[in-house]
C-alpha cells in the first residue's frame, strides 16, 4: 500500500514535525486480536460523547483535535454504538450495520476471513474487460452470495473484472447505492461484510478482478442529521445535485478527509477489492492544495477509475487516477444508434461525432456545447487509449432514462462491436451481454417519508417535459415492484452472447494503442477504423452501405449481415464486422 505522506510543521506548531494528527491514525473500531479493540471516534460538536457497549456506558479519552478513544476488552461481533449528547448513534466510520442505517455498529475483524486468493494478479488496464453489475438485480436473491454462481459465465465469456455498483451501507434493503450513509459498511441486505468477502474471493478464484464503484460527492439524506452531531461533516459552501456538499477543505475538514479516505483505503486493505470507480468526481468541491481524488489515488493501491462530467484530462495527469468514464463515447454512439436528441444528446447524432470519439472520446474538447451554452472540455490526445472506458450502455444511461428500457434489440450487435473494439477500454452493462429483455429502472427503498415523497415526485417532474413520455406514468421508485421488475431474467438470445464472446476474443487480437486511421461518410451513414491490419466497419444507416476496402479481406466477426465483395464490404443496416486486410 502506498504510503502517507506529511510535510513538516512550522517550528511554533504544538504537535512535532511529520507526526500523525490524532485523526490521521486509524478511526472507527478496531479488534486488537487479544480479547480487546480500539475504539476511535472524531466528535468535536458533541458537548459530552461516550461509547455504549455490553449494556454500559463507558468513558472515553480525550485524544486531541476532536478524537476520542478507549480500549475495551470485547470480541468482533459486539453490536456498539456512540451516545452524543444523549442520543445513541451508529459510528461514522462503521463497517458493519446489521440492522441498516439506524441500527447499532458491530465490531468486525476483517482478519477472521480466511482468504484463497494470494496467487491472484489483476489484469493490466490495457487487458481489461469491464463488467457492471448492481448486486440487487442480479441474481433472484440480489445477495453477494447468490452472484457468485454466475461468475463463471463471465469469465467463460472473456471478462476479466467486474465492477459493482455501490454497496456502502444505504436507507432501507434496495436501491442503486449512490445514497449510501455509513461508507465503510458493506450493505447488510446484500450479505454484510462477510458476503462481500466471499464474493471477491469467489470472483479471484474465477480470475475476475473487483472493481468497486464508490460515493465520496455526497451521502443520503437520511444520514446527514446523524453525522452533523459528531461534527463538520458538510458545508454550505458548495451544493450538489443529490444532497449536502462534504466539506472537503473547510474548517475542521482534515478528519472529514481521512474519513473518506480511509474509507478507500479498507475496501483495498481489508476486502481485497482490484480498484474503485470515484462517482461523480466533478461534484466533490476542494480546493485543497491537494485534492481528495489526488489523495485517494496516492493512498489507494489498485486501479483507480473516475467517472468525471468535466472532460477534463486533468483528471488523470494531475489527480492521478488511472482511467476515466467516457460518456461522449456513449453519446456519440447512442445518437446514431436510436435517433435521440432530447437533452443534452441533442448535440450528438453525426458520424463525424463517432469518429472524433474513436481517436479520444472528447467530443467536446474546448468546442462551444449547445446544452451548456458555453465552451466545454479539454483535448486528450495525449492520454493514451486504454485510459478511458467506454460503453454502449451503464446503469445511468439505462436507468436514468423514464422506463429503464434497453438499446433496441436490432442495433445491440452494432452496439456490441464498436464498443468492444475500440481502442478504449470497454465495459458492458449486466445483461446486454445475451439481450437481456428486462428494464433496468430507477428504485428505492427511503426510511424517511419526506425522501420518499421527494423522490418520487422529483423523478416524474424529471420526466414531465419530455414529449415521447407524456401521456405515460413513470415508474415509483419506491414501489417494490419497480425493484422486482429490474431483476435479470436471464432470458434473451444466445447469438447475442455468442457474438460478445467472439468480439472479446477478437479484441485480444488487436494492437493497444490508438487507431492508426478513422474515417467515415456522412452521408452513407458508415464509419472504418483501422488497427493494424485488422479495420471495423460499421453502417448506421437504415439500408444497405458498400464500404470501400483497400486490398483483399477476410471476415473475423460480423454483428449483423455482412458480405465481401472485391474492393468493398456490403453491410445491412445498422450491421458492422471486423475484417482483417490479407
Amino acid at each position: 500500500m502506498a504510503s502517507i505522506e506529511h510535510g513538516a510543521w512550522r517550528e511554533d506548531a504544538v504537535l512535532v514535525p511529520d507526526a500523525l494528527l490524532p485523526f490521521e491514525r486509524r478511526l472507527g473500531a478496531s479488534s486488537l486480536g487479544d480479547g480487546r479493540a480500539e475504539f476511535r471516534v472524531w466528535a468535536p460538536r458533541a458537548g459530552e460523547v461516550s461509547l455504549r457497549i455490553g449494556g454500559r456506558d463507558r468513558a472515553l479519552d480525550d485524544a486531541g483535535l476532536g478524537v476520542y478513544e478507549a480500549i475495551v476488552e470485547t470480541l468482533p461481533g459486539a453490536d456498539y454504538a456512540y451516545v452524543v449528547d444523549g442520543v445513541e448513534l451508529p459510528d461514522p466510520c462503521s463497517r458493519w450495520q446489521p440492522e441498516g442505517v439506524r441500527g447499532p455498529s458491530r465490531l468486525l475483524d476483517p482478519g477472521e476471513f480466511s482468504w484463497t486468493d494470494g496467487g491472484f494478479q489483476a489484469p493490466a488496464l490495457e487487458d481489461l474487460v469491464l463488467y457492471e453489475l448492481h448486486v440487487g438485480t442480479f441474481s433472484p436473491e440480489g445477495t453477494f452470495e447468490a452472484a457468485i454462481p454466475y461468475l463463471r459465465g463471465l469469465r467463460e465469456l472473456g471478462v476479466n473484472a467486474i465492477e459493482l455498483m455501490p454497496v456502502a451501507e444505504f436507507p432501507g434493503g434496495r436501491g442503486w447505492g449512490y445514497d449510501g450513509i455509513y461508507l465503510s459498511a458493506a450493505q447488510s441486505s446484500y450479505g454484510g461484510p462477510h458476503g462481500f468477502q466471499r464474493l471477491v474471493d469467489a470472483a479471484h478464484a474465477e480470475g475476475l478482478a473487483v472493481v468497486l464503484d464508490v460515493v465520496y460527492n455526497h451521502v443520503g439524506a437520511s444520514g446527514t442529521k446523524a453525522l452533523t452531531a459528531f461534527g463538520p461533516y458538510f458545508t454550505a459552501q458548495y451544493a450538489t445535485p443529490w444532497g449536502d456538499a462534504i466539506n472537503y477543505d473547510g474548517a475542521d475538514s482534515g478528519a472529514v478527509r481521512e474519513w473518506a479516505v480511509q474509507s478507500a483505503e479498507q475496501w483495498a486493505r481489508d476486502f481485497h477489492v482490484d480498484g474503485l470507480r470515484l462517482d461523480a468526481v466533478h461534484a466533490i468541491k476542494d480546493a485543497s492544495a491537494e485534492h481528495l481524488v489526488a489523495t485517494i489515488a496516492r493512498r489507494t493501491p489498485g486501479l483507480v477509475i473516475a467517472e468525471s462530467g468535466l472532460n477534463d484530462p486533468k483528471v488523470i495527469t494531475l489527480w492521478g487516477c488511472d482511467a476515466v468514464w467516457a460518456d461522449d463515447f456513449h453519446h456519440a454512439l447512442r445518437t446514431l444508434l436510436t435517433g435521440d436528441r432530447e437533452g443534452y444528446y441533442a448535440e450528438f447524432g453525426a458520424v463525424a461525432d463517432l469518429a472524433k470519439a474513436f481517436r479520444r472520446p472528447h467530443v467536446h474538447d474546448g468546442t462551444y456545447s449547445t446544452f451548456r451554452r458555453r465552451r466545454f472540455g479539454a483535448p486528450a490526445d495525449h492520454v493514451p487509449p486504454r485510459r478511458f472506458v467506454v460503453f454502449s450502455a451503464n446503469h445511468d444511461q439505462v436507468g436514468n432514462r423514464a422506463f429503464g428500457d434497453r438499446l433496441p434489440p436490432e442495433v445491440r450487435s452494432l452496439a456490441a462491436l464498436c464498443t468492444l473494439l475500440s481502442p478504449f477500454t470497454p465495459m458492458l452493462f449486466q445483461g446486454d451481454e445475451y439481450g437481456e429483455h428486462a428494464p433496468f429502472q430507477f428504485f428505492s427503498d427511503h426510511i424517511d417519508e419526506d425522501i420518499a415523497t421527494a423522490t418520487r415526485e422529483g423523478r416524474r417532474r424529471e420526466f414531465a417535459a419530455f414529449a415521447e413520455f407524456r401521456g405515460r406514468e413513470v415508474p415509483d421508485p419506491q414501489d417494490e415492484g419497480t425493484f422486482e421488475a429490474s431483476k435479470l431474467t436471464r432470458e434473451g438470445d444466445g447469438g447475442i452472447r455468442d457474438l460478445h464472446q467472439a468480439l472479446i476474443d477478437a479484441r485480444r487480437r488487436l494492437p493497444h494503442g490508438d487507431a492508426d486511421a478513422v474515417e467515415h461518410d456522412e452521408h452513407a451513414g458508415w464509419l472504418r477504423v483501422h488497427r493494424g491490419p485488422y479495420v471495423l466497419l460499421a453502417n448506421f444507416s437504415r439500408r444497405d452501405s458498400h464500404v470501400p476496402l483497400d486490398g483483399a479481406a477476410e471476415l473475423v466477426v460480423a454483428a449483423g449481415h455482412v458480405t465481401l465483395e472485391p474492393g468493398y464490404a456490403r453491410l445491412a443496416a445498422f450491421s458492422g464486422a471486423l475484417v482483417r486486410i490479407t
